[in-house]
């Protein structure tokens, strides 16, 4: 039997299609390619954008900066000294990047300047860590990224 040209186009064609949806079904079916969302409510949290860039600018501009620092109890958040710290409300939040069932929040609660993540809930790795606090009804935010 004889192909021609046509044929010939019709079966790479057909043998192309098949080679692609064989790979997107395979990568939409494998677990090692987890493909979720950063944040579950996405354009939910786009919606505060603004009010996150006012609450780190509220941070750099009063000099409000949180040191973060790694000791072998765990990870040491810092405060300035000058906040009275028992009007200092707020969470803490940490991300892992490669794992979304390792990520926790926590409140702040400080009796003095520091506040201590235990070193039992860090797992070696990325950590994206979101401070947000307020004090005498002003909103605070602190990013950061650090390798544990």
């Amino acid at each position: 039997m004889k192909i021609n040209w046509g044929t010939g186009i019709v079966l790479a064609l057909a043998a192309f299609i098949s080679f692609i949806l064989f790979f997107v079904i395979r990568m939409s079916m494998d677990d090692k390619s987890n493909h979720d969302l950063v944040t579950e409510e996405y354009y939910k949290q786009e919606l505060t954008f603004q009010k996150d860039l006012d609450a780190q600018n509220n941070a750099k501009d009063t000099n409000n900066t949180l040191i973060v620092k790694k000791t072998p109890e765990g990870l040491l958040v810092t405060f300035p000294d000058n906040l009275e710290f028992e009007k200092v409300k707020g969470t803490v939040s940490l991300y892992r990047p490669s794992n979304k069932q390792l990520d926790f929040d926590f409140p702040i609660s400080l009796s003095n300047s520091n506040l201590l993540v235990p070193d039992k809930r860090l797992l070696d790795g990325r950590w994206d860590i979101k401070i947000s606090w307020n004090y005498k009804d002003e909103e605070f935010l602190s990013k950061k990224s650090i390798t544990y």
